[in-house]
């Protein structure tokens, strides 16, 4: 065959094969459109009866491509009839979460058409949703007893049209969610931005609804939220989440790098209120839930979960004493089983573990104008059973938490705190123990609020225990420790002049500090430890101040009763000049009696 007769064959099977594109493209093209009409009127009508009459679809315009199976809704919105969800409220059939839905395009990616019409099953490879609009809107509905038994499954609504539903997957892309509870008193309102949401393997048939390894219907529905940033309503903080992720095939839920920054310094910040106003600097690593309900919390709005995973972490606390505290307000509140109580969601947590978090606490203290701080370093242990939920209240009503830390970054500090889930006045004890320290570590604390440098003094052991609840604490106390020195930071407190730089200190030391425990030929001293709390004092605040208490009655100045520093100082000045007098009255009677 020469050239000029083989071009001439290609050349015919090449228009062969021309003229069958163009009568299949004229074909789809001519299905197309005879099947949009069908379509929009089938997919309403879908959408109004599989619903129950409860949803309404409407879209624009739709366009689909028979030959690659493709499927495109623009201007879609998706919205339920009030009128027949308050009627279905009434029946008691009602679902507890309705959806509202917005987008500019829906595009489903190859149906197997073919399938669908000879087969009766349908085979989606995605569905993918772009920058939607979604409310999702919480009633709390009552259901029938018996309307599980008599309400029909998704598969029996269906089951008369189609044999099977499948969907590899559905994307929901950068979509902005809204969360609104209308159950509160008060419509509550929580919103996301960029929210994607991955649902993976959607089946319906005859044996996917009894299938426990899915998640109504899915193999997998997880979601992400990546780059959120805020500034707070009060315009004091700035908020940053790096990600927070969620799938119900893992059962997890994961946030990381969770910030929250002040945007003024510590002072300043204190200085923009009229009152006392705790300032916070959190930045967690991770937080993350484990073995969480997914369908508890969708259906009854509970968040059971057998784990919270916290840290790493830093967080850090301010609070100036330069302003007075909130008048009427009562800190009392805030403890962390009384604040348990008040939240808006039925909670059950088995294990909270706190993993490798950095805690400190400073405080401005306006009489030495300086600010002083504690810290507890790498902060670990577990919290047992942290619930407000009622049924789980009945059968454990107390949570138990066993903390580990080092005290300024030394000390090795254990703390055991039983939390009384139900009692109104919200009951408590704690136990701890604290090994080898060297107490000049804790001159940054000292120092500042109270005026009261430590030269020396080594610990061996520390142990205590005290019952507490939302006005006192007490308890008992052990202390161990060998060369204590003080020094005294206010001169000429005495009333009399005194200007010798250590001079008081020298006295204090003297007279009323005992350097150590037990002394030479003595018993070991124990301490009783009682304390109040004020309305502006905190749970913590309430258990390291009676705490403070008891190694104050052991050292020897437990006679001092003020909480103002100066005060202090001024009480043992007046201690001392006591102790001076008496000193001075026994040697002139030794004298006396001498001559």
């Amino acid at each position: 065959m020469t050239a000029q007769h083989r071009n001439k064959v290609w050349i015919w099977i090449g228009s062969i094969f021309g003229i069958l594109i163009l009568i299949v493209a004229f074909g789809a093209m001519f299905l197309s459109a005879r099947w949009k009409p069908i379509l929009t009127e089938k997919i309403k009508a879908g959408v109004y009866n599989g619903s129950h009459h409860l949803y309404r679809i409407d879209f624009k315009s739709i366009n689909l491509n028979v030959i690659t199976g493709s499927l495109a809704l623009r201007d879609v919105t998706l919205m339920p009839d009030s009128a027949v969800f308050d009627s279905l409220r009434k029946k008691q059939l009602a679902p507890a979460h309705t959806f509202e839905l917005k987008l500019k395009k829906l595009q489903i990616s190859r149906v197997g058409i073919l399938t669908a019409y000879f087969k009766k099953r349908i085979a989606v490879n995605e569905i993918l949703l772009q920058k939607p609009s979604i409310n999702m809107i919480f009633n709390k509905v009552t259901k029938k007893p018996d309307s599980i038994k008599d309400e029909k499954s998704l598969y029996e609504q269906i089951s008369k049209t189609f044999k099977s539903v499948r969907v590899k997957s559905i994307k929901i892309v950068d979509a902005d969610f809204d969360y609104i509870n209308k159950t509160a008193a008060k419509k509550t309102k929580n919103s996301i931005k960029h929210l994607d949401v991955n649902i993976n393997d959607f089946l319906l048939d005859s044996l996917s609804g009894n299938d426990t390894t899915r998640f109504y219907y899915t193999k997998d529905a997880s979601f992400q939220i990546a780059g959120y940033k805020s500034i707070t309503k009060d315009k004091m903080y700035s908020m940053k989440v790096d990600t927070i992720k969620g799938s119900t095939a893992s059962k997890k839920i994961t946030v990381k790098g969770f910030k929250l920054t002040p945007l003024y310094d510590e002072l300043t910040f204190a200085r923009k209120y009229k009152i006392q106003k705790d300032r916070y600097n959190f930045n967690f690593d991770k937080i993350e839930f484990n073995g969480v309900d997914f369908i508890g919390l969708n259906t009854d709005q509970k968040l059971h979960a057998k784990s919270l995973r916290i840290g790493p972490a830093n967080v850090e606390v301010f609070m100036s004493r330069e302003s007075p505290p909130p008048p009427g307000f009562d800190k009392g509140r805030n403890y962390p089983h009384m604040a348990l109580k008040r939240l808006n969601i039925p909670t059950l947590i088995d294990t909270v573990k706190l993993r490798n978090i950095n805690v400190k606490y400073a405080e401005f203290n306006p009489a030495s104008k300086k600010i002083g701080s504690v810290d507890f370093k790498a902060l670990t242990g577990n919290i047992l059973n942290v619930t407000n939920d009622s049924l789980q209240l009945r059968k454990k009503s107390h949570a138990l938490a066993d903390l580990n830390s080092l005290l300024m970054g030394t000390g090795k500090l254990n703390v055991k705190i039983d939390f009384n889930l139900t009692d109104n006045n919200g009951a408590f004890t704690y136990s701890g123990n604290l090994s080898k320290f060297d107490m000049k570590k804790l001159n940054p604390l000292s120092k500042s609020l109270g005026l009261v440098e430590i030269e020396s003094g080594n610990i061996q052991h520390v142990d205590f225990k005290a019952n507490g609840n939302l006005r006192s604490a007490r308890g008992s106390m052990n202390m161990l420790y060998t060369d204590l020195k003080v020094k005294l930071l206010s001169d000429n407190i005495d009333g009399e002049g005194t200007k010798e730089k250590g001079f008081l200190s020298f006295l204090a030391n003297v007279i009323l500090v005992k350097n150590e425990n037990p002394q030479k030929g003595e018993a070991p001293r124990t301490a009783s430890m009682a304390n109040t709390r004020i309305n502006s004092a905190s749970f913590f605040n309430l258990m390291w101040k009676t705490v403070f208490v008891g190694i104050k009655d052991i050292v020897g100045v437990g006679v001092v009763p003020e909480k103002n520093p100066v005060k202090q100082q001024k009480v043992i000045a007046k201690k001392i000049r006591e102790q001076k007098r008496a000193d001075r009255k026994a040697a002139r009677k030794a004298r006396r009696e001498k001559n």
